[in-house]
């Protein structure tokens, strides 16, 4: 994510957490000890949480899905969503019952297999779903929701509106961290469970809609068409997208032959086209650096809203009206770092944003500009500004996630930059990318990573850097390869 330069603050509410009831068995005869582990005596009341310590009911136990295979539709006069979320997982446990993440829409059914489940709405978003009979551990089992409503917006005081928007043109988009998905689809709400999705979308004649990965030929049907977008990749929930506009859609390929769509909404093309047109060669500048570009697809949906941020919704990120070239290297840089390799928890972010916001210096430097100038120049500006310097970069705290790694990480990144040089920072970061890819990691892992590619000991850097508030050190604040 790209915030404005004002809007870099997150505050979220901490829902209360649910309660995780564990029943244990006794051993015995092997046929009886299976009847056992599958009973309601043996299961577990799986509940609110993942174990991301700033929010700690995001995401929930028990379970890890596989698919969110969602046909939803959309009418942009009445703003009327109605859903049916089919979500293949499996059993980390033995389930008696499980928990999804939904804000504020209505359920109406849920089938568990072929049978229908209770259901109950507990706090904020909890939707808990009680199976007519226990999952047994190891086992896929599929959920189905029915669900509908006008869905809400997420309001945040510094990073302003988020999930689903009602867009200034009509119609709306669905965009927002670390909170989004919740808004449109019942879902496992932590970056830590990433899935595929497929995306029906049917909406009114003259309306598209746009979503992740890769499209199917849309079908029209009594004055409705669908739109099916399909994302085999797995993603966190946050980097789920659709939006519906009138859109001027621009299919196009890469050189590779990675399908690329662009969608503008009205009002936006003519001063955006000449923008994303040069995402071909900020891809290719981004894989000398980074490896392989890593998603089967490409692209970007411009909205003509004044949002606080664009996102690097996977595949295709989402761009604000005030999105520049700039931005399109940030957002894509996360297609890498973020979207490919995802936080572990949000104390982790600067594996995300931190690394995205320095691709935007490596691509001033890709036109000559001299980055260890630049450093120094701003280093000696801001100098005295206690408050450029106050916050940390790994553990900041809940609320404080996006203080500043859009503008202290980038000085951080080239300081790692210069202090373990550059042939070894970039064939780390390359490594990195490859080494998690499609999965997970955590900025501890990150630092050993450093370590071993550097064969420096490089504690006291990442916490004069990294862990501590304030300004570093001289020894770290201007390393060897960035002095006069």
């Amino acid at each position: 994510m790209k915030a404005r330069p004002y809007l870099i603050a997150l505050v979220l509410i901490v829902l209360v957490a649910g309660l995780l009831v564990v029943f244990r068995t006794p051993g015995g005869d092997p046929a009886d000890q299976q009847r056992r582990e599958t009973s309601p005596e043996a299961a577990v009341e799986a509940g609110a949480g993942a174990g991301d310590a700033y929010y700690p009911t995001d995401g929930n136990s028990g379970y890890d899905v596989t698919l969110y295979d969602l046909a939803i539709t959309y009418d942009p006069e009445s703003k009327q969503l109605d859903g049916v979320a089919t979500i293949t997982a499996t059993a980390s446990q033995d389930l008696s019952r499980f928990n999804f993440d939904l804000e504020g829409l209505d359920v109406s059914g849920v089938k568990v297999g072929d049978q229908d489940a209770k259901f109950a709405r507990e706090g904020d978003h909890e939707l808990v779903i009680t199976p007519s009979s226990p999952l047994a551990k190891g086992k896929p089992f599929t959920t189905v929701v029915t669900y509908g409503g006008k869905p809400t917006t997420i309001n945040d005081a510094s990073l302003g509106r988020s999930g689903w928007q009602i867009s200034s043109t009509g119609g709306a988009f669905a965009a927002g961290q670390p909170h989004s998905a919740t808004t449109w689809f019942p879902a496992n709400d932590t970056p830590r469970d990433k899935a595929a999705l497929k995306v029906s979308a049917r909406v009114p004649d003259g309306w598209t809609a746009i979503s992740n990965g890769l499209e199917s030929p849309p079908k029209r049907d009594g004055g409705w068409t669908t739109f099916t977008w399909t994302e085999e990749t797995p993603l966190a929930t946050y980097l789920a997208t659709v939006a519906i506009d009138k859109f001027e859609v621009v299919r196009s390929k890469l050189p590779s032959g990675t399908p690329v769509v662009d969608a503008y909404a009205p009002g936006t093309s003519a001063a955006k086209k000449p923008i994303q047109s040069q995402l071909p060669e900020v891809l290719a500048y981004l894989e000398t650096k980074f490896g392989p570009y890593p998603q089967r697809a490409a692209g970007g949906i411009w909205v003509a809203d004044q949002i606080g941020f664009s996102l690097e919704t996977q595949t295709r990120p989402i761009y604000a009206s005030w999105a520049d070239l700039e931005t399109v290297v940030h957002e894509n840089a996360h297609q890498w770092f973020g979207d490919s390799v995802s936080i572990e928890n949000w104390a982790d972010i600067c594996l995300n944003e931190c690394l995205a916001s320095y691709s935007q210096w490596l691509w001033l430097e890709k036109d000559g500009t001299d980055l260890d100038q630049r450093y120094r120049d701003q280093v000696e500006q801001r100098r005295e500004r206690s408050s450029f310097w106050a916050p940390k970069l790994y553990d900041m705290g809940k609320g404080n996630e996006f203080r500043g790694v859009y503008d202290k990480g980038i000085l951080a990144m080239h300081a790692l930059r210069k202090q373990v040089g550059d042939d070894v920072f970039f064939k780390a970061l390359q490594s990195w990318v490859a080494e998690h890819r499609d999965s997970n990691a955590s900025w501890p892992e990150f630092e050993n990573h450093l370590k071993e590619a550097s064969g420096q000991d490089l504690t006291a850097f990442f916490k004069a850097w990294f862990h501590d508030s304030g300004i570093p050190g001289e020894q770290f604040l201007l390393p060897v390869g960035v002095r006069r």
